[in-house]
């Protein structure tokens, strides 16, 4: 009986653990979802849900965002790349390249991100960098920059690594930067294109089965599970989406974004915010101070609050649009962003 209920308060505990880890941004449990790690995210970075969202994974080929962000960074998309055999015959997806071939930029990254090709993350590589370690070096000097602390890379394609690691959280990083790229935003987004005799097909079938899905990158290796990265955008809100080790992806995503397109709205939550502060030997007696515009993706049924930092009186002269004070900005007693006041008028001192 003892062992019994040893192991039912084990199971209860384990299940308050999967519950915490499984949270939106303002702690409410939220939605059952197949995948071991995940986050969601709007671009600008504002976490909307997490499930263990910092901690370390294989990644497979969603590694194939940062080789085209690094190419794209690096190289013209008309530039020519000769195929060598060592570029040739890696295990796993393949654009099928042959030695000997030409290609351009352009053309090797429709087979990198549309179809996955690991000989074309090699001939990328080798071409932008001179060597694969060379290329390495890019993609990590490039992590630090973007501050992905969980992220680690040894190669360019994806492949199991010991060293070659990262987590959702510096995934939807990585992925908000890479969108702000035009060059990538329109690769990435393609259903299917024409390479040679070749017709690439995209692996992400998000883009025809989840409403409003502008891009993306799959994976999947055996240690590795199955692995997504997606972005999103509805009423020109953008969010992006990675999950880790998920053997239900394609609705796991469509299941976040419903969600979250449902229960949050993008809108300026400064706006109608005024103050009124004495003058000091002003031709009227009080200066009115305004918030400036502050954007932000909440939960429709958050409540906003906030505080504002200001003078106890001002001396004229005031020049209208003069910073006059700081607004923080909290949502359910978080805080969730800063905004400049400033003056409305410009008040002359009194005659």
């Amino acid at each position: 009986m003892v062992l019994i209920i040893k192991r039912l308060c084990a199971f209860l505990v384990a299940i308050g653990i999967l519950s915490m880890n499984c949270v939106s941004a303002f702690g409410d449990n939220v939605l059952d979802i197949s995948a071991k790690k995940a986050i969601l995210i709007h671009e600008d970075g504002e976490v909307l849900f997490e499930k263990k969202a910092d901690k370390r994974a294989l990644i497979a080929s969603t590694t194939k965002i940062m080789t085209a962000i690094i190419a794209l960074e690096n190289c013209e998309l008309s530039e020519t790349v000769e195929i060598k055999q060592e570029y040739c015959g890696l295990e796993g997806s393949s654009m099928y390249l042959k030695a000997g071939e030409k290609y351009t930029v352009e053309e090797l990254l429709k087979g990198l991100l549309l179809v996955s090709g690991n000989d074309a993350a090699m001939a990328l590589a080798c071409h932008t960098a001179g060597t694969e370690k060379e290329f390495v070096k890019l993609m990590n000097k490039k992590a630090s920059e973007l501050q992905m602390s969980e992220t680690h890379f040894e190669n360019p394609h994806g492949l199991d690594g010991k060293r070659h690691y990262s987590c959702p959280a510096d995934l939807a990083k990585l992925m908000a930067y890479c969108m702000k790229n035009e060059s990538f935003a329109s690769l990435t987004a393609m259903r299917s294109t024409q390479v040679g005799e070749q017709t690439l097909i995209n692996h992400n079938k998000l883009l025809k089965l989840c409403k409003g899905c502008i891009g993306g990158k799959t994976g999947f290796t055996e240690a590795a599970g199955r692995c997504l990265v997606s972005c999103c955008q509805r009423d020109g809100t953008r969010l992006i989406c990675v999950t880790l080790d998920d053997p239900d992806d394609w609705n796991d995503h469509i299941k976040l974004y419903n969600w979250a397109f449902d229960r949050y709205s993008k809108r300026n939550i400064s706006e109608n915010i005024s103050f009124c502060v004495p003058v000091v030997s002003g031709e009227t007696e009080n200066a009115i101070i305004l918030a400036e515009k502050h954007m932000a993706f909440l939960p429709l049924n958050a409540k906003i609050s906030y505080k504002a930092e200001l003078p106890f009186f001002v001396f004229a002269p005031i020049q209208a649009g003069d910073r006059a004070g700081k607004l923080k900005l909290y949502c359910d007693d978080q805080l969730v962003g800063e905004t400049e006041l400033y003056y409305r008028d410009s008040i002359m001192p009194a005659l």
